[in-house]
């Protein structure tokens, strides 16, 4: 109720009261039953409310019947989170993804006012004006999915084409995921210098922003930073999102964001781990990144924390870190697992011979690797570093030795 609570905030609404129904099976018609809804009726003449907002994903008929009981709109958790996604938005592809969404939504509740347009079965009475006036609707619908999903079929090709060719050069992806307000753009911000919206808010961030960062090892990695995760998110959020969550499919490691002052952290880190199944992506190398430990008493213990979040030691993640994204405790910790971690263009260490004289080869390795000696020789120079595999291809004619 208190997540209920923060998405009705971060639409814009005010919560004058919340209240729960405990019933050993869902009523057909109101889902609450005719007590409880009378008691809503007094808490909305009470508090002068305008709309009430259910936990659970309500059926047309039950819709309808409670707008026409209470007097008031009334709103399930699927349209709560789809009008915050339409709010937040902001390039063309999101908000064609949040279109499509709420239209596979509208579609199956589109019926008429009153009993005479609602009436589709066969025989007497149902014919006339409010029939054709939904079916016209429904056409109009039907046709409007399928141009949104013919844009949205350009867009992931021109996703796909911006894969291929960064998959051409040897930059590693990184995708930043977890359940929703969990500070994975302030993260993001903190790696990248970027400036994307970090906001205390559910779902701040929607539309996937993708830069690049240089690792201790001097080897680039792209960062992408998804949208948050929730419990009991919308199916077709899922599929209307494809798009977006490819990103999260096709990166090489995942840096699962998780708010390890919340109480809730546990099920909140279950709720996503799901997620990732659903996805496809629960296969990828994961780091468990322990953000807000700034807001934990003493000295928190990364491993200590770990163990009593992850309640499932199947999908626990290689390895975990602790850090404030705020304040930037436990990032240099933090690149370096994902240093460790990341299996595109492994780092080793080397050992290369230049000529003392040929300064631009030795100048490329100090820009893209990580000189740990320089011993000079006569007329050569031998360095030992750090560097990627692709760094150490290309210089593989000064190379006199590797280790790993």
């Amino acid at each position: 109720m208190e997540e209920l609570a923060a998405l009705a905030r971060t639409a814009g609404a005010t919560v004058a009261e919340s209240t729960i129904q405990s019933r050993a099976r869902a009523d057909a018609a109101t889902l609450v039953g005719s007590g409880k809804v009378y008691e809503l009726k007094s808490q909305i003449h009470f508090h002068e409310a305008g709309t009430v907002i259910f936990d659970r994903e309500l059926s047309p008929t039950q819709q309808r019947n409670l707008e026409k009981e209470l007097e008031v709109k009334v709103l399930d958790r699927t349209q709560l989170i789809l009008d915050i996604f339409a709010r937040r938005a902001r390039t063309r592809e999101g908000q064609l993804q949040v279109e499509l969404a709420q239209l596979n939504y509208i579609l199956p509740r589109l019926t008429g006012k009153g009993a005479a347009m609602s009436r589709l079965g066969g025989g007497i009475g149902t014919r006339g004006p409010g029939e054709t006036k939904l079916e016209t609707d429904r056409r109009r619908i039907h046709m409007r999915i399928h141009a949104i999903e013919k844009d949205l079929d350009r867009v992931r090709g021109g996703r796909t084409t911006q894969r291929r060719q960064r998959q051409a050069v040897p930059l590693a992806t990184i995708a930043l995921v977890g359940y929703t307000n969990a500070g994975k753009s302030t993260l993001f911000n903190r790696l990248t210098g970027a400036g994307v919206l970090a906001d205390a808010k559910m779902f701040a961030t929607l539309d996937p922003t993708v830069r690049h960062i240089t690792l201790p090892s001097r080897r680039k990695a792209l960062v992408s930073d998804t949208v948050g995760f929730i419990r009991n998110l919308p199916t077709t959020l899922i599929r209307a999102f494809r798009a977006t969550l490819e990103e999260v499919v096709e990166a090489e490691l995942l840096l699962h964001v998780v708010d390890a002052s919340s109480p809730e952290a546990a099920g909140h880190t279950t709720h996503v781990f799901a997620t990732l199944q659903e996805i496809g992506a629960a296969q990828t190398p994961q780091i468990l990144v322990l953000n807000k430990i700034d807001l934990i008493p003493g000295d928190p213990d990364a491993s200590a924390l770990a163990r009593r979040i992850l309640q499932d030691p199947e999908h626990a993640p290689a390895g975990a870190a602790g850090i404030s994204a705020r304040t930037g405790a436990g990032f240099d910790e933090l690149l370096r697992k994902i240093d460790e971690t990341l299996a595109l263009d492994p780092v080793c260490n080397c050992i290369f011979r230049f000529p003392a004289s040929d300064g631009a080869p030795l100048h490329w390795l100090h820009e893209l690797g990580k000189v740990t000696s320089t011993r000079y020789n006569g007329d050569t120079c031998e360095v030992e570093a750090c560097v990627p595999e692709s760094v150490k291809r290309r210089l593989r004619r000064y190379l006199v030795g590797a280790g790993v």
